[in-house]
Formats: structure tokens, sequence, C-alpha cells
């Protein structure tokens, strides 16, 4: 009979814990010296070819000393992130994240619970904080909740549970092969593209979701809703499924969500809220009125890794009937057996809830986050992100270089820069020519470090777009901001000029 293997000796486990102490406490200090000292370095900076060229590496066979491989991160990782953690990071709709969510983002790894399912405490922790979102939007004591990689993710979800409410549980083993409705959905053509990719992985096509105009402020049209729906009944196809959005992606702009919650219930469609990030304004006394219409919605999508400064990633979904949102997911089978007593007590799972059988401890950073700060504190972050994006709007007003694209309704700006109309005759410079100048302006602010804003379309218009969610940006932020996006402007419209000029001084240069 063979001897029985020495396991201990092949464990992943160090063989010094001292020393591996000893390592973890300066990756912590290294991590909390990056926070603390965040505005010494660039906002964002391009990333060398060599060190591209490292990660083309094979795969690695032999063992390395951790501290070899921290020192990596921190010469050949940490220097070139996207750059959200610094209060320059303007561009995208990104949290900062903070000391206390990636202290928790620790604990959660060094637990490794898996909360697909089975009696632990880790998922009663996800359930709490499913009561607390069930009471912030005024959903029943019965709502069922998920945590998902991101809102896109739980928009999906959001279109499955729609779909089993009109065709019925069966199209989970049917598909629609047997079923002769064309389903078909709405939203604003400010909605998130990930509204259309829902329905083209939901099998619905993303062709039959209606993207509909909206008004001056950039919010759905509901009279061009209603007359779109009439439509499409007329021709024989069913309506299922509205999506309303509380922070437009371009900006900010928030649906008027009780016209749409009428419209959805005089339709009898899944009435769905996509507030990636504007949901959570709910926390805020002063702008929780102008989501007035979301208590009455069927589910809601938003992230706490946006606006609350949880670490990457915390998305969520609310769902106001649990027993749906179950029977469009549960998949029963042996080894996921349930029982009244011992590990496999505790149903239903989260796994029942969503297609995601091995999860993260995603809630426990949430959880801290709002153990440590409080939802008062936590408001008074995001107030604080729109009164920056008000500063910043007053400012624009006052330079006769910028111009504002669109209303400023939460905490999202779009302008750009102009180009005086006796310039664009002298430089013969066309709509398209200003428009490309707005994008160079704006990768030209990227790569001097100083701050990152991004750009999308305004009207047809080439728009710099600043999103401002960090929670360490100031007021000193948006005047670097302003500063460098003059100074790159000029810069460009000096360059511009210099080229015309060269360039008609050659076509005039006679021939010798």
């Amino acid at each position: 009979m063979p001897d029985s293997p020495n396991l201990l000796n092949n464990s992943l486990d160090p063989t010094d814990w001292s020393g591996t102490r000893q390592q973890g406490h300066a990756m912590l200090d290294d991590m909390f010296d990056y926070l603390e000292q965040i505005r010494q370095r660039p906002v964002w900076q391009p990333i060398p070819n060599d060190i591209r060229n490292r990660y083309r590496e094979p795969l690695p066979e032999n063992s390395t000393d951790i501290s070899l491989v921290h020192q990596r991160f921190m010469t050949e990782i940490l220097p070139y992130s996207v750059g959200n953690t610094h209060p320059g990071f303007m561009g995208w709709v990104h949290g900062g994240g903070s000391a206390v969510g990636m202290l928790a983002e620790m604990l959660a790894g060094g637990l490794n619970a898996n909360l697909g399912g089975r009696d632990q405490i880790p998922i009663e922790v996800e359930k709490q904080i499913v009561k607390w979102t069930s009471d912030l939007f005024e959903f029943p004591d019965k709502a069922s909740g998920l945590f998902v990689t991101g809102t896109s993710m739980a928009n999906l979800l959001s279109v499955l549970i729609a779909r089993t409410r009109q065709l019925g549980i069966s199209v989970r083993q049917s598909g629609l092969t047997n079923t002769s409705e064309q389903l078909v959905a709405y939203t604003s053509k400010e909605a998130h593209g990930c509204i259309a990719q829902a329905m083209d992985l939901a099998g619905l096509g993303s062709a039959n979701l209606r993207c509909i105009d909206t008004n001056e402020f950039h919010q759905i049209d509901i009279q061009h809703l209603k007359e779109t729906i009439k439509a499409d009944r007329k021709k024989g196809f069913t309506p299922f499924y509205l999506v309303g959005t509380a922070g437009t992606v371009n900006s900010g702009a928030i649906d008027n969500l009780s016209g749409l919650a009428d419209v959805a219930r005089e339709e009898k469609l899944w009435f769905h809220v996509d507030g990636a990030y504007g949901a959570l304004a709910k926390l805020s006394p002063s702008l929780s009125p102008r989501l007035n219409g979301i208590e009455q919605a069927d589910s809601i999508a938003f992230d706490f890794h946006k606006w609350l400064q949880v670490p990457y990633d915390a998305g969520f979904l609310l769902v106001r009937d649990s027993t749906l949102h179950q029977d469009t997911f549960a998949s029963p089978a042996a080894y996921l057996q349930r029982e009244t007593r011992g590990l496999a007590a505790g149903s239903p799972w989260p796994c029942d809830l969503g297609p995601d059988l091995s999860r993260g401890f995603k809630a426990l950073k949430t959880w801290f986050t709002l153990q440590v700060y409080g939802t008062k504190k936590l408001a008074s972050i995001i107030d604080n992100t729109c009164e920056l994006a008000r500063y910043l709007t007053h400012r624009i007003y006052a330079i006769p270089e910028l111009e504002l694209l669109a209303p400023v309704s939460l905490n999202i700006v779009c302008f750009r820069f102009l180009v005086s109309a006796k310039q664009c005759a002298d430089l013969k410079m066309t709509k398209e020519d200003i428009d490309k100048l707005n994008a160079d302006i704006v990768v030209d602010v990227q790569e001097s470090g100083i701050a990152a804003p991004s750009t999308t379309w305004i009207n047809g218009q080439q728009a710099i777009r600043v999103a401002i969610f960090n929670h360490r940006t100031v007021g000193d932020d948006i005047e670097k901001l302003l500063g460098v996006i003059l100074c790159k402007g000029r810069a460009r419209v000096a360059l511009i000029k210099r080229h015309r000029l060269k360039s008609n001084e050659l076509a005039i240069k006679p021939i010798v």
C-alpha cells in the first residue's frame, strides 16, 4: 500500500508566514501611499512600448518571489492604469474608489466566499443590501436583488425577466420558436447602448428596440413614445418592455419617470429604470425629487461603483416581483439540492436569481462603504459632484472661447472649444474642422496628465464631455481642467493658422 502523500508540502500557503506578513504590509502601505499621493501623479500616461511588450511573455512555469512580482506591479502596472482614482479623471462615469472599499476587498479576498448559494453569512450581507435598496426605492419587502458586474449585465437580466413575464416560463425551454409574438421594446435615443445589446443577447433582436426621440432636455419624448407603441400594435407587434433612464450617459438627463410609469401601466409593459449612476441620487434629499416615479418601476439597475465610490465591480439589479425573478433563472440540479438545515439550507440562493453560480463577495465592500460612511456622507459626495458641475457650467458661460452644448442635469457637462466666425472665415475652417479640433484637444489634455475628459456627440456636434464622479475632485481641479483645455485649444488654433498660411504661401509661390 503506498504511503499517504504529505499534502502540506504541496500547499500554496507560505512556508514563511512572518515574511509573507511583512510583504503584505509593504504592499498595503504602497497602495495607501498611492491613494494619499494621487495628486502628485499624472491622471493618465501612455504605456511605453517596452513595458507593453513585456505582457506578451509566455506562461510562467517556475515560481517567482512575490516581492519581485510586487515590484513589477509598482513599476509596470500601477503607473499606467486608466486613472479614475485621480481627481482630474473626468472622462467617463467611473467612481474613484476608497481606502475603506480597498480594505474590504482585501477581507473578501481572504475569506474567498462563493456567494452562489449555501447557508452562509455573506449571503445574509447581500440580502441586507437588498433590503436597504428596497427601502430606498420604496419597493415591497418581498423584492429581490442581486449583485452583478455592472448595469449592462443588470439590464440584460431585466430583459430576460420581462420576456418571461410576457411569454411565460415555458420560453426557457422552448425559446422563441413556439410563439408568434414579435416582442418590441422602447427606450430613448439617449439610452445606453447596452439596452440594444441586451435585446440582442436575449434573442429578441436589437432591431426590435425602438429608440424614441428626445426633447430639448434630452429626455424621452413621451408623446412620440405613445404614438410609436400605438403604431406597433397596429402592425401586430407586441410591446412588452419600457426603459427609462436616470442619468443618461451623454449628458446626465433624467427621463420623466412618473410619465413613463403611467405609460407602462396603461400599456401593460414591464417598466425598467436604467439608473446606472443616477438612481443613487435617491440618497440626496435635494436630488431625490427628480427621480419621482422610480418607485413605480418593475426593476431598477444601478452601480455602487459609480457615485457610491465602491471599488469595481459592484453592479446591482433590484426586482419588484421576486417570484418572477426566480422563475426566470432558477435551474434545479442534483448537485444543487436544497435542505432545511446544514450547508445546503437557506433556499432560495442567489444562483436562483441570475446566471452565475460562482459569485464573489461584492456585497462586502458595498456593506463596508455604507456602514463606515453612512448615507448622509455619501449623499454629500453626490451633491458635491453636482455642485462642481454647476460651477463648471458657470465658468463656461464666462469664457467666450467655450460653449455649453447640453443642459446640465446632474454632474455631466458637455461643451466645446469655439473658434470665432472671423477666424473660421480667415482659416477656411468647416464644421468638420471644428469637430476634429475639439477631439484633438481632448487627446492633448489626456496626454498632458493634468486632466482626462472624454468626447461625445451632442446634436451632431463633437463635444468635450466632463463627468465629475470622483469624491476627491475639488474646484481647483475644475480650474486646472479649464486651463489646460484653453491652452491646448489655443495652441491647436495657432497650429492650424500656421499650417494654412504656409499652404497659401506655397500655393502662390511662383514656379522657378
